[in-house]
């Protein structure tokens, strides 16, 4: 079950960003871009996810309180009075009419048409915001941020995922790059900060590394650690590929961009991860309640207790890794000026991952 929640939560990520990217991506001229084909076949396939892979929460609620008051009741109280499954309701009832409008209207040459489905997309991200465990803890608070940060995420990911996947060429790129860049880095600053905000409704900032003894906290580190290797293919896609292609017209900056949507895929099942473990509100509360995590005691060397506080030792093992680590991302850089597949820069963003996470693990007394 959390395999399965895992991937259906990842899942309902790319179909979000697949389906506002594209209709952004209509809305802008086609100058500005290259050549998208994103057919009506795709789009009706993420709208169905979307309504079908956003039920997945409300059906682990389902399960887990049926034994109680049995299960057709359980289904018609989450559903009605549970904010969650009011949520579901309104998002597949809408997804219904956002299907309907896709095979009916011709989103691709009429940019109204296209502004609609973009404003449609938004109000199925409202609808997931109001169903979130941040609005839940603080209804006002949370349901911005987590609104703000979904937002953010699926215009910076939808646009790159569809030009990295769906373009016919890679013409008019260094015009996509001139505004898609700045739109690029706005909203991972947004994610950053609304980021850091919705880690606090669960997690306080002082007892970060504690966090890391509970499963939660080993895929907080984890989604954390990517974001290094994948600012420094961002890096790349954006400012060392403009420089590329202005010497040569014929490269080809596809395969780079395509790196950089896979490692945010892998963002995304870190972050599903979070979404099926216990919040560690209280660390102590609830690694007693359910237990550490198994990474954590496989690779912690000393005695475990909930009660312990996390610290960190120099040793020569860590620092090693440490240096791995580090020689690991300047490898990614340096395969892009030795014209290298793209695919090795991908490899020494796992292999930095990797290493800086048991450098870190090692480190903790």
């Amino acid at each position: 079950m959390l395999i399965a929640g895992i991937f259906s939560e990842a899942t309902l990520y790319l179909c979000f960003s697949i389906l506002l990217g594209s209709f952004l991506l209509y809305l802008i001229p086609t100058s500005l871009r290259p050549k998208i084909n994103v057919s009506k076949g795709i789009l009706m396939g993420v709208t169905t996810g979307v309504a079908f892979l956003s039920f997945v929460p409300v059906l682990t609620l389902i399960l887990h309180l049926y034994e109680d008051i049995g299960f057709t009741r359980t289904v018609q109280s989450v559903l009605f009075t549970f904010e969650v499954g009011q949520a579901w309701i309104f998002i597949y009832l809408f997804s219904t009419l956002l299907f309907i409008f896709i095979v009916w209207f011709d989103y691709k040459n009429n940019r109204l048409y296209a502004l609609i489905g973009a404003l449609s997309s938004f109000i199925l991200i409202l609808a997931i915001g109001w169903s979130s465990h941040a609005s839940s803890l603080e209804p006002l608070k949370g349901f911005i941020t987590h609104t703000t940060h979904f937002t953010a995420v699926s215009v910076w990911v939808g646009i790159l995922f569809v030009v990295s996947w769906f373009s016919r060429d890679y013409s008019n790129w260094l015009a996509f790059l001139r505004w898609y860049t700045p739109v690029a880095v706005l909203c991972f600053i947004v994610t950053i900060f609304t980021g850091l905000f919705l880690m606090m409704f669960v997690v306080d900032i002082k007892e970060y590394p504690s966090s890391w003894m509970l499963s939660y906290g080993q895929s907080l580190l984890l989604k954390h650690l990517l974001i290094i290797p994948l600012l420094l293919i961002a890096a790349i896609n954006s400012w060392f590929i403009r420089k590329k292609l202005r010497a040569n017209d014929k490269f080809n900056p596809k395969p780079w961009t395509r790196v950089e949507s896979i490692l945010i895929l892998l963002i995304f099942s870190a972050t599903a991860a979070l979404g099926q473990q216990a919040p560690p509100h209280d660390i102590v509360t609830t690694l007693k309640s359910v237990g550490a995590s198994k990474l954590f005691t496989t690779l912690y060397q000393g005695h475990y207790y909930p009660e312990m506080a996390i610290q960190f030792g120099i040793n020569l093992t860590s620092i090693s890794l440490l240096l791995f680590a580090l020689l690991f991302l300047v490898l990614l850089v340096y395969s892009f000026v030795k014209k290298a597949p793209a695919a090795i820069s991908f490899i020494m963003g796992i292999l930095f991952v990797f290493s800086a996470y048991l450098s870190l693990m090692l480190s903790v007394l």
